[in-house]
């Protein structure tokens, strides 16, 4: 008689539910998963290494591409941690600029996560919603800093620049009337406040589509319910943070217990799961753009009365003006001194997180007093999901693996590093 026997199956490594090159040595047992192994490092870019050789404002672009769908929320940590160090004060308005910014992030990232982790599991259209969502507030991160995805915008001790005044138009063209035109740049007659303010009256509705189309949909509950279940104890043990800890229905964020910027101003409610299964991080992660719609609302309103400098006037730190760099000589000097040599950053360590979209993102940085850092480590919020994955998928079938691989919402710019 034949020997049965487990066999072992490579997953990947070019699997799209990654968002990125994962791979996954499953051994199964029919259609049943006994183990999953997942080789991490195929997407490995030294970042780490590199910032030990780079000037601290040199490494900070490299911080858009860790979590390439949540740009702004990695400079974030970035930045913080430089403050940290060199004792900064970022300007009030800067400081609601970045909380806008960084809820703006969190929603593209969870649209993103959405469509991905549904046309996974096999519904199409959802993918095409969240997208059109995605094509406005790529706009917002154009409108600010120039690139739609790597922005660079944040910068220690503030932001770049302030609100532009005006929204990039579309222009007519051979694949566009001009009653297309007109229809499309509709709401990008006024600001950038105004831009971002008529689309958070929007986005209810568009979020209300998506559940209509999954939250109750019989298809979408069977491949979801009761799918990877975390219990809230081994949600802590295995170092779980963000919707990953909030969907196994511990009520763990770092804008309310340990609140950087103005998250202590802001009125938001912390949704949480109850079985800690894939349907509860799908529902935490819905409540959550709703959340965030409810945060950039009140940031516009407050930025729309309070005018004022969005970086600090500190010029070891952060460049002259143009104006200024022209037309007086010890700010010229400054602005040589800056993008040649690069800041000076005082001896001591710090670490610096952010509830980032996938959960808490640190930067640990050691400084020497030069101006490049000793030490960069950083903490990715998606490297301790991984490493749960053989524990969330074992004695579940095959095809739970998608779903589960894309509730974890990992991207492997981060994990890999």
């Amino acid at each position: 008689m034949a020997e049965i026997r487990n066999y072992t199956l490579n997953f990947g490594p070019q699997h799209p539910a990654a968002h990125g090159v994962l791979r996954l040595v499953l051994e199964l047992d029919g259609e049943v998963i006994q183990r999953a192994d997942p080789h991490i490092g195929l997407l490995h870019r030294a970042t780490e290494k590199l910032a030990e050789h780079k000037t601290w404002i040199q490494s900070l672009p490299y911080m858009d591409r860790l979590d390439y769908v949540s740009m702004m929320c990695n400079e974030h940590a970035y930045c913080m941690a430089i403050e940290k160090l060199a004792g900064i004060e970022v300007p009030e308005r800067a400081q609601y600029i970045r909380v806008m910014f960084d809820e703006i992030t969190r929603v593209l990232n969870h649209l993103l996560w959405l469509g991905a982790h549904a046309i996974d599991i096999g519904a199409m259209t959802v993918f095409l919603y969240c997208f059109r969502e995605r094509e406005d507030l790529m706009d917002c991160y154009e409108a600010v800093s120039g690139a739609r995805m790597h922005a660079a915008y944040y910068r220690p001790g503030g932001v770049y620049r302030d609100l532009p005044d005006a929204m990039p138009q579309y222009q007519p063209s051979p694949y566009r009337s001009e009653k297309k035109v007109r229809e499309l740049n509709e709401n990008r007659q006024g600001s950038l406040l105004d831009f971002i303010e008529d689309f958070t009256r929007r986005f209810p509705t568009y979020v209300d589509e998506y559940e209509t189309l999954l939250t109750d949909n019989r298809i979408w509950k069977q491949r979801t319910v009761g799918i990877g279940v975390v219990t809230p104890e081994r949600a802590k043990a295995l170092g779980f943070t963000g919707p990953m800890l909030r969907g196994s229905g511990v009520e763990w964020d770092l804008r309310r217990k340990q609140p950087y910027e103005v998250y202590d101003r802001m009125e938001f409610d912390i949704p949480i799961g109850v079985n800690g299964d894939c349907y509860d991080r799908y529902l935490v992660r819905i409540e959550e753009m709703r959340e965030s719609n409810k945060i950039i609302r009140q940031c516009i309103a407050w930025l729309r009365a309070n005018p004022g400098p969005v970086i600090t006037s500190n010029h070891k730190v952060a460049a002259p003006s143009r104006v200024e760099m022209k037309s007086n000589m010890e700010e010229l000097i400054h602005h040589f001194k800056l993008f040649t040599e690069g800041m000076h950053v005082p001896s001591g360590e710090a670490y610096a997180c952010v509830e980032h979209p996938k959960g808490e993102f640190g930067i640990y940085a050691i400084s020497d007093g030069a101006n490049k850092p000793y030490r960069l480590k950083i903490r990715a919020p998606g490297f301790p999901h991984l490493a749960a994955l053989n524990e969330m998928s074992r004695g579940h079938m095959l095809a739970d693996v998608v779903a589960i691989i894309g509730t974890q919402d990992i991207v492997f710019g981060e994990i890999d590093r």
